[in-house]
C-alpha cells in the first residue's frame, strides 16, 4: 500500500463536526490527533468538540425531528438503501481508512464494512414494516387503535473496536424509525464515522437528521445532551462501567436506554465435538478484530479427554499467524488500539502465570513501534485467573479443563457478563440442554461467529439491555401509542 493512497483516503474525510448538515470547526477552534495505533504516527487532526458544541448538535437533532419522522417510511428507506450502496461501492478505500485508524488487517477491515452497509440494507426494508393493530375490547363496546411512533431525538455513543458496524447498527434504525441522531464516535477512530457523515448526506438524507460529534472529552459533551430533557433516547456500546454510568445519567430523564456492554464469553469443547470445527470455531472466536470484540471467547473450556488435542492445535494455528502492520499482505494479528490496551494485556497474562498457568505460544510483548501483542495460548488456567473474569480484549486464548456437562455449565456461567457463549458437542439433546442452561443472550452453537444484521444482538445481566438488529432492532427507536376508540 502506497504512502500516497494512505494519504488519499485519510484527506478525502471531513474533519470537521457534521451539525445540521454542514461541516464546521469546533466553536473554540480545538482540534485532537488521530493516530495509527500500527507506527504511532499521526493520521490528521479532527475537531473536538466542547459541551456547546454538544448543544448545538442535539439543537438541530430537535429542529429536524418533527419533519423527518412525517417522512414516507419508504423514502427514509431509499436513503439507507443508497448508503448502503455507497458503502459498497467504496469498500475498498473505507476499509484502508479504517485500518489506519484502528489497526486490523485490510481483510477483516473490508469484511467489517460489508457488515456495517448490511445494516442499512436490512433497516432499509424494515422501515416499511413497522406495525400496528386494530383490536375489539373484551366488553364489545369500544376498539383498541394501536400505532407506533419515533421515539424522538437520540443520543448514539459508539466504541472504537468496530468503527463503522457499531455506527450503521444504531443510524440504521434510527432513520428507519425516523428518529434523528446525535452520534459520539470513539476519539480513537472518528474518521470511520466521519466517512459515514458524508456518505449518507450524499445518500439524500436531510440536514439535521444525523449529526456527528467528535470529542476527547466524552463525559463532558454528553452529559449535558442526556439530562437536556429533549433527547429521549439512549444507545450505547461500550464497556459496562461506563454503560451503569450512563444509566445512572439517564435515570434523571427517564430516558430510554439500549446498551450492548462488556462480555465474557465461555467457549465450551465436549469429547464428541468435530474437532476441525472446533478448532476452526475458536479461532474465529477469539481472532476476529485480532480479540477486541465484546463478542470474543474469553475463556476456553475443554473437556478432559480433548484438551490436549485442542490446546496442540490451537497453538499451530495461533503461533503461524503473521503480526504486523494492517496494511501488509497477509497479516493477521494487528495492533491493539493503543498501549493502555498492551499493558493490560500483559498484566492478564502475567497474573494467570503467576497462579500457575503455562504459556503454550506467545505470552510476552515484543519491541519495535506500534502495540503489537502476540497470538498466544495458556493452558492450565486456574478459574481464579484474573483472564477467567475480565474481558481480556486481545489476542489470548486461555484454556482450562473440564471433567462433567454439569462443571462446564457452571464455569461458564459464573461471571457477571452474559452477552454470548460457545459450545461444539455432536450430541444434539447436549446441544439444546447447554445452550438452554448457558446464562446468555446469544449462542453461537458450532461456531464461532454469531453476529448477523438479521440477528437480535445483545446480552443478559452486566452485558446489556435491549437488542440490536433483527426484527426487532427498530423497536428500539419506537414508541407504541394505544388509541381508545368508542362506537
Amino acid at each position: 500500500m502506497s504512502a500516497s493512497t494512505e494519504t488519499g483516503v485519510v484527506e478525502a474525510v471531513g474533519k470537521e463536526l457534521f451539525i445540521g448538515g454542514k461541516w464546521v470547526a469546533a466553536q473554540d477552534g480545538k482540534t485532537f490527533p488521530v493516530v495509527d495505533p500500527a507506527t504511532g504516527k499521526e493520521l490528521c487532526q479532527v475537531a473536538d468538540a466542547s459541551p456547546s458544541d454538544g448543544v448545538a448538535a442535539l439543537d438541530a437533532a430537535v429542529a429536524a425531528q418533527a419533519d423527518f419522522a412525517k417522512m414516507a417510511p419508504r423514502e427514509r428507506g431509499e436513503i439507507l438503501r443508497r448508503a448502503y450502496e455507497l458503502l459498497m461501492r467504496r469498500q475498498e478505500e473505507l476499509a484502508l481508512l479504517m485500518t489506519l485508524e484502528m489497526g486490523k488487517p485490510l481483510a477483516e477491515s473490508k469484511g467489517e464494512i460489508a457488515y456495517a452497509a448490511e445494516f442499512f440494507r436490512w433497516f432499509a426494508e424494515e422501515a416499511v414494516r413497522i406495525d400496528g393493530g386494530y383490536a375489539t375490547a373484551p366488553n364489545g363496546t369500544g376498539r383498541f387503535l394501536i400505532t407506533k411512533q419515533p421515539v424522538g431525538p437520540a443520543l448514539l455513543i459508539t466504541p472504537w473496536n468496530f468503527p463503522m458496524a457499531m455506527g450503521t447498527r444504531k443510524i440504521g434504525p434510527a432513520i428507519a424509525a425516523g428518529c434523528t441522531s446525535v452520534i459520539k464516535p470513539a476519539a480513537q477512530t472518528p474518521l470511520s464515522m466521519l466517512a459515514l457523515a458524508g456518505i449518507l448526506a450524499e445518500a439524500g438524507l436531510p440536514e439535521g437528521v444525523l449529526n456527528v460529534v467528535t470529542t476527547t472529552d466524552s463525559g463532558g459533551v454528553m452529559e449535558p445532551l442526556i439530562r437536556d430533557g429533549r433527547a429521549r433516547k439512549l444507545s450505547f456500546t461500550g464497556s459496562t462501567g461506563v454503560g451503569r454510568k450512563l444509566l445512572e445519567q439517564c435515570a434523571d430523564k427517564v430516558l430510554r436506554t439500549s446498551m450492548e456492554l462488556g462480555g465474557n464469553a465461555p467457549f465450551l469443547v465436549f469429547d464428541d465435538a468435530d474437532m476441525d470445527a472446533a478448532i476452526d470455531g475458536a479461532m474465529q472466536a477469539k481472532m476476529r478484530n485480532i480479540g477486541e470484540a465484546c463478542t470474543a471467547a474469553n475463556r476456553f473450556y475443554v473437556q478432559r479427554g480433548v484438551v490436549d488435542e485442542f490446546a496442540r492445535r490451537l497453538t499451530e494455528r495461533m503461533r503461524a499467524l503473521p503480526m504486523g502492520r494492517g496494511t501488509e499482505q497477509d497479516v493477521v494479528v494487528g495492533p491493539l488500539i493503543d498501549q493502555n490496551a498492551v499493558d493490560k494485556v500483559t498484566e492478564l497474562v502475567k497474573d494467570a502465570t503467576d497462579r500457575g498457568a503455562r504459556v503454550l505460544t506467545g505470552g510476552s510483548g515484543v519491541d519495535g513501534p506500534g502495540h503489537f501483542y502476540p497470538a498466544t495460548v495458556l493452558t492450565d488456567v486456574p478459574q481464579e485467573a484474573r483472564l477467567t473474569h475480565e474481558e481480556i480484549f486481545g489476542p489470548v486464548a486461555p484454556i482450562t479443563p473440564f471433567d462433567t456437562e454439569e462443571e462446564a455449565v457452571a464455569k461458564a456461567n459464573d461471571t457477571e457478563f452474559g452477552l454470548v457463549s460457545y459450545v461444539f458437542t455432536s450430541d444434539l439433546k447436549r446441544a439444546l440442554r447447554v445452550s438452554e442452561a448457558l446464562e446468555a443472550g446469544m449462542i453461537g452453537l458450532n461456531q464461532g461467529i454469531v453476529s448477523n444484521p438479521a440477528a437480535p444482538f445483545g446480552g443478559i445481566k452486566q452485558s446489556g439491555l435491549g437488542r440490536e438488529g433483527g426484527s426487532v432492532g427498530i423497536d428500539e427507536f419506537l414508541e407504541t401509542k394505544y388509541i381508545a376508540v368508542a362506537l
